[in-house]
């Protein structure tokens, strides 16, 4: 399976409300629930509106559109990370899996995901 790194850095927020957010931009991720507005956005697009902010992570994404009946994808790769001590924040969107660790594990990530078979670029 083919893993494309993203090369920014991001941002995982949680904002007062998303007027002011950028969703031209390449990379904008947003959930809303009835408890909190989250964003998860390059760093240099973080807006004015940040209640809190965790910088410093990196992202992958699994390649390919992912059909709705394939069953593990994300969890075999969280399983792996998980055994070597990293730790993930998940982002699933419609065709595919985006799975970013904090900046000072990706290359840990990187590292033991290839030696797991995985194709990464």
């Amino acid at each position: 399976m083919e893993l494309k790194i993203i090369e920014k850095e991001f941002s995982v927020c949680k904002v007062s409300h998303y007027e002011g957010v950028d969703l031209t931009k390449e990379f904008c991720f947003i959930g809303k629930t009835d408890e909190e507005n989250s964003l998860v956005c390059p760093v240099e697009d973080k807006p004015e509106q940040v209640l809190e902010a965790d910088d410093g992570w990196k992202a992958f994404r699994i390649e390919g559109v992912l059909d709705f009946s394939l069953i593990g994808i994300l969890s075999k790769i969280s399983s792996i990370l998980a055994e070597n001590q990293i730790g993930i924040f998940a982002i699933s969107t419609f065709n595919t899996d985006y799975i970013l660790t904090k900046q000072e594990n990706f290359d840990k990530a990187i590292e033991v995901l290839k030696a797991s078979g995985y194709t990464l670029f």
